[in-house]
C-alpha cells in the first residue's frame, strides 16, 4: 500500500527548500509532526539523509516535552481503525497481511476482535498512566507480541518510557526512509559522484 508517487527529494533539495516544503517533504517519515520537523529544518544543511536522521534524535530528545509529546501523539494508536493511518502506518501495523472479513473464519475473527479490544484497553492504559501514546518500532511484530510489550511497559518509569518512544519514532522514519528509499541512496557524494 505504500504510494508509488511518494518519492523524498534529494539530500540537496531538502538543504534547500523552503520551511514550507521542508515540513512537506519530511512529513512522510515523521507523521506530519509539523512542529518537530520545523525545529529539524532549522538544523539544516545535513548533507546526508543518514546525517538528517542523526540530527532528528538530538532534536526530538532535547526538545521541551510538549514539543515530545506531539510528536510521540502524532503517531497513530498501535490497532487503530486501518482508515485513520496513514498508508505507511497501514503496512507497518500488518493491516496489508490481514485477511479480510470474507476470507476470516469466525473464530479468526473473534479472536482479531478479542485483541483489538485489548489493544483499546492498553492503548487506554497506556495514556492514562503516562500522559501520550504508546509509540513502538513495530518492525513487522505481529500486534499479539506488541500487546504483550505495551502491557510490560506499564510497569516503566515514565521519563524512560518517554525516551524510548521517541527513539523508535526515529528508527520508524529510518525504516521509512529505507523502504522509500532516499533518491541519492542516502547520501549526496553519490550525487556529486
Amino acid at each position: 500500500m505504500t504510494d508509488p508517487a511518494t518519492r523524498l527529494p534529494s539530500m540537496r533539495e531538502l538543504d534547500q527548500m523552503d520551511l514550507a516544503s521542508f515540513t512537506a517533504a519530511l512529513g512522510v517519515l515523521f507523521e506530519g509532526a509539523t512542529s518537530f520537523v520545523a525545529r529539524l529544518a532549522a538544523d539544516r544543511p545535513f548533507g546526508t539523509y543518514d546525517q538528517m536522521v542523526d540530527r532528528a534524535r538530538v532534536v526530538a530528545l532535547a526538545m521541551p516535552e510538549t514539543e515530545q509529546l506531539a510528536l510521540i501523539d502524532a503517531h497513530p494508536r498501535i490497532g487503530a481503525p486501518p482508515a485513520a493511518v496513514s498508508p505507511l502506518s497501514y503496512e507497518e501495523q500488518g493491516y496489508d497481511r490481514e485477511p479480510d472479513g470474507l476470507s476470516a473464519t469466525a473464530d479468526e475473527e473473534a479472536a482479531r476482535q478479542r485483541l483489538r479490544l485489548d489493544l483499546e484497553r492498553l492503548n487506554d492504559a497506556h495514556e492514562a498512566r503516562f500522559g501520550f501514546r504508546f509509540v513502538i518500532f513495530v518492525a513487522g511484530r505481529p500486534r499479539q507480541d506488541i500487546a504483550k510489550h505495551m502491557e510490560a511497559s506499564l510497569g516503566a518509569d515514565r521519563e524512560a518510557e518517554k525516551r524510548r518512544a521517541l527513539a523508535d519514532i526515529i528508527e520508524i522514519a529510518r525504516d521509512r526512509l529505507r523502504r522509500i528509499g532516499a533518491p541519492d541512496g542516502w547520501s549526496t557524494a553519490k550525487e556529486a559522484g
